[in-house]
């Protein structure tokens, strides 16, 4: 494999998986991971009753492969493993990620370049689970027939209320104490990757120390990464090597990528001293990308 190179030099300063395919005019076969799911314990009567509830999602993330103008449905299961029922809401969101890599429902952009919101359909909007029950939501997707090629997403936000509560409809409101989102990607043909790493620095946070990577995905694509981070000392011999988090990187856009040389937490330091750092990138390109920044570690 070629590698790109660059110099990064930085100041001295100091987030399972359910695989589908759905690919027009052939059926779709799911093809499973392993479960991902969140479990919440939340409040959600008023103070004097204090009933504590305990609700999983599964999975959180769903990845389909689907061509234009195909259709699939697929389920998401809510497990209500408190003592109380809960009523459960889904709707549909678009969403985005932070810089450093954190869902963002609100300041999404609604129905952006990359929305698949408008193509899915969510059923049922709102149910009661009883206690140590399991519910199925199940959402269908109708990929538009003039789609481009590119990476498109969507999501469901469910959210958790009594179910002593009205029904949500208009002009009714439900107080709904808590949220969780199955994140869904779509990825509709394989047009070209394109990414380059922008930055690479250390920075503190509370008795760490990151080596933070900035890359930025100007394709239409969705691109994850791996790699490596070797921390070498004067003489060159290597210390520490981290593996680089396997994160998604959103079509057209920057974030970082951020990994600990130095956690006292899980026992990893540094003898106080200064030290080279190289990053080995795999985005999916032809060639690593490949930066490299120096870290000086006080006493």
């Amino acid at each position: 494999m070629d590698i790109q190179h660059r110099h990064l030099h930085a100041d001295a300063s100091l987030h399972t998986q359910l695989a589908v395919t759905a690919a027009a005019p052939t059926p779709v076969v799911p093809a499973y991971g392993p479960a991902i799911f969140a479990a919440v314990t939340l409040a959600l009567f008023p103070a004097s009753s204090f009933a504590q509830v305990s609700v999983e999602v599964s999975p959180l993330r769903a990845e389909l492969t689907a061509g234009p103008g195909s259709t699939t449905t697929q389920a998401i299961t809510v497990t209500n493993a408190g003592k109380d029922p809960v009523r459960v809401r889904a709707a549909l969101t678009d969403w985005e990620l932070s810089k450093d890599g954190a869902p963002q429902f609100e300041s999404a952009v609604e129905n952006g370049p990359f929305s698949a919101t408008s193509w899915v359909r969510v059923a049922p909007p709102e149910q009661v689970v009883e206690p140590g029950k399991e519910a199925t939501v199940r959402y269908s997707l109708s990929v538009p027939a003039s789609v481009q090629p590119g990476g498109y997403r969507t999501g469901i936000l469910f959210e958790f209320g009594p179910a002593s509560g009205d029904p949500v409809g208009r002009g009714r409101e439900v107080l709904f104490k808590s949220r969780i989102a199955t994140l869904i990607y779509v990825n509709i043909g394989q047009p070209p990757i394109a990414a380059e790493l922008t930055d690479l620095r250390n920075r503190t946070l509370g008795q760490q120390t990151l080596i933070v990577a900035t890359v930025r995905n100007t394709s239409r694509r969705y691109v994850r990464t791996k790699g490596t981070l070797v921390v070498l000392d004067t003489s060159g011999q290597p210390v520490r090597e981290v593996q680089v988090p396997d994160v998604p990187l959103l079509p057209e856009s920057e974030r970082e990528v951020a990994m600990a040389v130095v956690d006292p937490e899980k026992k990893l330091t540094l003898a106080p001293g200064d030290y080279r750092v190289e990053l080995r990138l795999d985005v999916g390109l032809p060639a690593l990308l490949v930066g490299e920044t120096t870290l000086k570690v006080l006493r």
